[in-house]
């Protein structure tokens, strides 16, 4: 790993083992890319990769030469309107109403490690040799504000992570309309477009298209990084595939309204732009003042998706989320909302709690409805105090109940929400969200408070850390129930409305940070009705999340397996649900719903005493089995082989990090007769392994299981002549193997 910068050419190249990025100071004191991809030499001089010449209708930037244009010269931070016409990555308005910007090369430190955010979840190193950091700094002549870009490669894999400061050192006040946190252009546009999108219970589907010249994005205007998009893309070549080619992951590491950009020119260059979203965003940026964007992640691979994953997983897992819970496998537990809802008092929750400490669950977990005036949706919200008819010792004596059936207790917060129906609000209706004069929109029942202000969410955190410490309380599950319409604060002037919700983001963030440090052992779980806010930016606090309100075993399939392109299996909070179920009304075999789960953090979310007492055995097999190998399953090396959204099989493992285990999961969503015979080909073993099958007895070298595949044929492959055979839709089996 190295940043190595050439005087002469006044030419940076960062690299590590596995890419190269190289970009250089331009003919006008800006900054140009060159290079980013796979590892290659180094050497004094890359000018030959800046490309300039004549081209008719183009404008240029020094009067005579008709050689040099921003329009087509790749960049690392372009501005609008000086000669280049791409979307810009800065857009800063000043007081006689120009917009243009002409940040100029002053000087470069590279320093050992990685700088921290203030406010902002960031990526981070422990130790020494880790990582190093460029920044670049550059200057506007006539505003006098300096640009601060960071690069910091990590000495392990194909990382590099990016963000950008505007501070204003002239005398007049400015508005900051556009910041993004990266702006990449490459050399051509032969990528396809890989996003994960959806909605509220069918979260993060892969769609895939070709880049074409035009403009191509994702986003997300909500207030949240929201159930439509997720603040992450990848651009692949056309012949990749998980097992080979090359990768690009771009992901940003923030909670709120977010851009994620690709724009093709007709020259066929692809300018890729990722940060918080331009529309509705205005912060005022008075002297002496600075701007720190989110950090943005960019990942290569020359190795397929699947590596790109690995890596983002490795990074996510081990150098964003932080504390306690990073490197711990995960508790099992039982949260009630699903086997209740708002109806249950103290004694039936022990009822519930008593049965899974029979089955082995480690954790009980009290959903909505314990607080305020809380029996349905429509009150409570922001009184944070125990509803004494259902729980009459409050969540002290509960807890201490639970304790006493040797299992740890968790409870659920929506902090960032008020229902008009509460003492709350009752005594601070102004602390809402709403437009003056306008009609204020709620969403299930409830309206969002004004967390860009110091004092509320000063008043939110004095009432959750009161209950946190006078009870024993484990775990938290934070919840977040609907997105932010008519964004106006009562507290900011007008010319600063564009900064509510960056603001209230940070307030979350502050929140957050001030309940993590204060207590350090409480397991956070984020949750957005399932997965609105399932991003990079709550993995810094939460180091997991409810992935879905959808809890369907065949749902969370496509689910599950869009979500692991970024984030880590330790992040993703997957549960076994009742049938039919909730969400969809299927019936799915119980096996099915486990072995789907074991691939997350793995729960239930149903009252165990309704179970036959056969299910009641096959659960507590299931939670016996989640314990011998919830490590290898939450912290080994994932693989997808087989997709949901290409056929009716979905397939996929985790390897053990030193590959003496290995386990694969494998699901066919409906029945067939008369099917091909099937294999799959396992990937991440050691080839010169022998591993035992622990079901069947048989042993295979890895090369084998690798190589000619694992053997996945059943009585479908034929006819099934036992009317009583355990086959059908939406079955399932996971293979183990360990080496001999």
């Amino acid at each position: 790993m190295s940043i190595l910068f050439c005087e002469r050419t006044r030419t940076f190249h960062l690299f590590n083992n596995e890419i190269s990025y190289i970009m250089t100071v331009l003919p006008n004191e800006q900054m140009g890319q060159l290079y980013f991809g796979k590892r290659i030499h180094h050497k004094e001089d890359f000018s030959y990769l800046l490309e300039t010449g004549y081209r008719p209708m183009t404008s240029y930037v020094f009067e005579g030469d008709r050689s040099f244009s921003l329009e087509h010269v790749r960049q690392e931070y372009g501005v609008y309107g000086t000669t280049d016409y791409r979307h810009p990555a800065v857009e800063i308005l000043q007081e006689n109403g120009s917009r243009l910007s002409d940040f100029r090369y002053q000087s470069h430190t590279i320093t050992a490690g990685k700088p921290k955010l203030v406010g902002l979840p960031a990526t981070y190193t422990e130790e020494d040799g880790e990582a190093e950091t460029l920044t670049l700094v550059l200057k506007d002549p006539v505003t006098e504000i300096t640009l601060q870009l960071f690069y910091t490669i990590f000495a392990g894999g194909g990382i590099l992570a990016r963000s950008a400061k505007l501070t204003n050192h002239g005398r007049k006040d400015v508005h900051l309309l556009t910041a993004m946190s990266l702006c990449m252009d490459l050399p051509d546009c032969d990528y396809e477009w890989l996003q994960f999108s959806g909605a509220w219970a069918r979260e993060r589907h892969l769609k895939v298209r070709r880049l074409e010249q035009g403009i191509q994005a994702v986003d997300s205007r909500r207030g949240h990084s929201s159930h439509e998009h997720n603040p992450f893309i990848v651009l692949k070549r056309p012949d990749t595939n998980e097992s080979q080619g090359e990768a690009i992951g771009f992901s940003l590491i923030y909670s709120g309204n977010f851009l994620a950009q690709a724009e093709v020119d007709t020259h066929d260059t692809t300018r890729v732009m990722l940060g918080i979203h331009p529309d509705g965003f205005d912060w005022k940026l008075e002297p002496g003042e600075e701007f720190q964007t989110p950090e943005a992640v960019m990942v290569y691979s020359d190795a397929g998706l699947n590596r790109m994953s690995q890596t983002f997983h490795k990074l996510y897992q081990k150098r964003l989320a932080r504390g306690y819970w990073r490197d711990r496998p995960r508790p099992i537990l039982n949260n009630n909302w699903e086997a209740t809802y708002f109806d249950f008092t103290e004694d039936r929750l022990v009822e519930i709690a008593s049965k899974a400490k029979e089955c082995g669950v480690e954790l009980f977990v009290l959903d909505d409805g314990w607080f305020g005036e809380r029996s349905s949706d429509h009150a409570g919200l922001g009184d944070w105090t125990a509803n004494r008819e259902r729980l009459a010792n409050g969540i002290t004596g509960l807890a201490a109940r639970i304790e006493d059936l040797g299992m740890k207790f968790g409870l659920w917060f929506e902090p960032e929400m008020v229902n008009k129906d509460s003492d709350l609000y009752r005594a601070h209706p102004d602390w809402i969200l709403e437009t003056p004069e306008r009609r204020a929109s709620h969403g299930r029942n409830q309206f969002v408070l004004d967390f860009s202000r110091k004092e509320i969410v000063d008043c939110i955190y004095e009432m959750m850390a009161k209950i946190l410490r006078e009870a024993k309380v484990s775990y938290i599950k934070w919840d977040m129930n609907r997105s932010i319409t008519e964004c106006y604060s009562a507290a900011l002037p007008a010319d600063r409305q564009g900064e509510v919700f960056h603001r209230y983001i940070l307030g979350v963030y502050d929140l957050y940070e001030r309940l993590t440090s204060e207590f350090p052992h409480v397991l956070f779980e984020s949750c957005a009705s399932g997965g609105g806010r399932f991003d990079p930016g709550m993995l810094y606090y939460a180091p997991q999340g409810w992935a879905s309100d959808d809890s369907d075993a065949v749902e969370r399939l496509k689910i599950q397996y869009g979500t692991t392109y970024c984030y880590p299996v330790s992040s993703i909070g997957s549960h076994v649900s009742v049938i039919p179920n909730h969400q969809v009304f299927r019936r799915t075999p119980l096996h099915t719903r486990a072995n789907v789960a074991y691939f997350g953090t793995f729960g239930y979310e149903l009252d165990l005493n309704h179970l036959t007492e056969q299910e009641q055995e096959e659960v507590k097999h299931q939670i016996a089995f989640m314990k011998e190998y919830r490590e290898v399953l939450q912290f080994g090396t994932f693989y997808r082989l087989s997709s949901p959204f290409e056929g009716n099989i979905t397939c996929w493992m985790a390897v053990s990090e030193n590959k003496t285990q290995a386990i694969v999961g494998w699901y066919r969503v409906l029945c067939g007769v008369n099917l091909p015979y099937t294999r799959i080909r396992l990937q991440g073993l050691d080839p010169e392994l022998c591993y035992r099958n622990q079901e069947t007895g048989q042993s295979y070298y890895g090369d084998e299981l690798m190589n000619l595949g694992l053997i996945t044929s059943d009585a479908l492959s034929g006819q099934v002549e036992d009317s009583n055979a355990d086959y059908g839709d939406f079955d399932s089996r996971l293979f183990i193997f360990k080496a001999i």
